[in-house]
This record gives C-alpha cells, structure tokens and sequence, in this order.
C-alpha cells in the first residue's frame, strides 16, 4: 500500500484514536500541553519494536518535565496479525509498564498520512503541530551499547530550544507496517 506522508515542515495531520487506556485520545489537545510531541507507529509483535522499547521509555522519561511527550500508534491489521489487536495491546501496555499512551488505527488512516512505513518509526512535531524530524531512534537497534548517532533525543533537545533538528531525517528500521489487504 502506497503511503501519503507528511513532509519536513508541513502541519502534521490530525487524530482522534482510542487508547488502550479507555479513552480517546486527540492530537490537538496534546500540542496545547507539550512543546514536543513524539509519535511512533509500534506494534506488540516487531522484534525491533522489542529492542527499541525500553529506550523508548527512557526517552519518555527524560524528556517529559521538559515539555515533550511520546504517543505510540499501533496501525497493523488485527486480520492478518492478531497479536496486533486491540485487546493483546491492552495486555501488551501493561505487561511492558508503558509510560506512554498507546493508541490503536484500526483504519489505517492515521498511518498513511503520516506516511509510516515501519515499526517502529518516529514523527517528531513542534507545538505548533509541524513535522521536524522523521525516522530511526538512534543507529543502533540491537545494540545499545554501540549507539554512536541519538537521532530521536538530539532532534527532541532542538525542538525544545526552538530549533529544526539535524538531521531532520533518518532512514527508519525495524519491520513493515502491516496493511489491510
């Protein structure tokens, strides 16, 4: 499936998703409370989602005084890859301690505008709901001793001091979004 995407600059598209947490969650009223926002497309089964998560975590951790906050998407098809259900993602968010809201695209909507192609990517926008940064974490999935390169926590700590972070994209890695057929 061909992807839409948002480009470097442009206004990201807004959402309105459920939550694993029960409620629904909107992108505007996130941008009206953090200067930062970081939303990742994840699923419950990609093994590079399983390497990045605790970093994922950790970035959620110490960046959130700071005014920036993370929002996981999981838009893979449920048909196809059950483990990707709303329901496992429920079990998923608390089996992990996720300290970020968990959000499920059952239409695949949200994706595609955004233009995700893997699990996980990352879209980094500033309070004004405009696209600065694209792509990996970092350049090392398995290893995060070998890290050289934080794309996510650079591009963050520019946002946050007003500045468009360079890179401002990075090839992602990790497994295909899943798409309905």
């Amino acid at each position: 499936m061909e992807s839409v995407g948002t480009a470097i600059g442009s206004y990201a598209p807004d959402f309105e998703l459920p939550g694993v947490d029960g409620e629904v969650h909107h992108l505007a009223r996130y941008l009206e409370r953090y200067k930062a926002v970081g939303v990742v497309f994840m699923c419950n089964h990609c093994p590079y989602v399983g390497y990045y998560l605790d970093r994922l975590k950790q970035v959620q951790t110490d960046f959130q005084a700071q005014g920036f906050t993370l929002i996981g998407i999981n838009p893979n098809d449920a048909e196809q890859y059950p483990a990707d259900g709303f329901e496992p993602m429920k079990a998923f968010a608390t089996e992990k301690d996720l300290n970020f809201p968990y959000l499920r695209d059952v239409t695949q909507d949200v994706a595609q505008t955004f233009g995700a192609a893997k699990t996980p990517q990352i879209f980094l926008l500033n309070q004004q709901g405009k696209l600065c940064y694209v792509g990996a974490i970092d350049d090392n999935a398995q290893d995060p001793g070998a890290i050289k390169q934080q794309y996510l926590r650079g591009a963050i700590d520019q946002v946050l001091q007003g500045q468009a972070p360079s890179p401002a994209s990075t090839e992602p890695v990790g497994c295909s979004v899943k798409w309905r057929q």
